[in-house]
């Protein structure tokens, strides 16, 4: 199982690649398995190739009987439903343009059809999200699972009011998180 830290490059030039992973420890069925990656590991795992502009290939070894273990079935069925409401932030989407700081504990992903920065929230922030360097790009922001919109305001705390340049937006997220494994901002980007 292999992993890259960036985007491979050849002669200078970026080049079409791909990850093979695993659910568990093993490529095959293996019945007394216990290192089964969970929901979250699966998705990061996910969002962080396509961020890299990178394909996942997820290997399911099944059973003798030619089925999937009931492991490997709850584990598509919890990235299905997280999929179902944020796919659009992984099809057609690569890696953003050097130009978008990615904010802490975050990975971001964009569209180049659409236009749309997608920001994976992997740690959830307190009401305030600031993004340094956005102010000029930014035309609309919401959440993916729900298609909410998130405001942008003025942060709150003056602390974090002189952290602030003349180009950064703060964005002012619910203090409870989402229930979705991991939230995903959808930011409408100006032409």
């Amino acid at each position: 199982q292999f992993k890259v830290n960036k985007w491979p490059e050849v002669d200078g030039k970026k080049v079409a690649w791909e990850t093979c992973q695993t659910f568990s420890g093993s490529w095959g069925y293996y019945r007394d398995e216990h290192t089964w990656k969970d929901n979250r590991q699966l998705l990061v795992l996910l969002i962080e190739t396509v961020s890299k502009g990178g394909n996942l290939l997820l290997n399911v070894g099944p059973t003798a009987r030619g089925t999937f273990d009931h492991r490997a079935d709850h584990a598509l069925k919890e990235m299905g439903e997280w999929m179902k409401y944020n796919n659009r932030s992984i099809y057609n989407c690569t890696q953003a343009p050097d130009d978008f700081r990615v904010p802490d504990n975050c990975l971001l992903t964009y569209n180049p059809e659409t236009n749309r920065l997608y920001i994976h929230l992997l740690e959830y922030p307190l009401q305030n999200f600031l993004l340094k360097g956005y102010g000029d790009k930014v035309k609309y922001a919401q959440f993916l699972h729900d298609a909410s919109e998130i405001r942008i305001t003025a942060p709150r705390g003056h602390w974090i009011r002189e952290q602030m340049s003349d180009n950064d937006i703060n964005l002012s997220l619910p203090v409870n998180k989402p229930d979705v494994e991991i939230p995903v901002i959808e930011i409408y980007l100006k032409d």
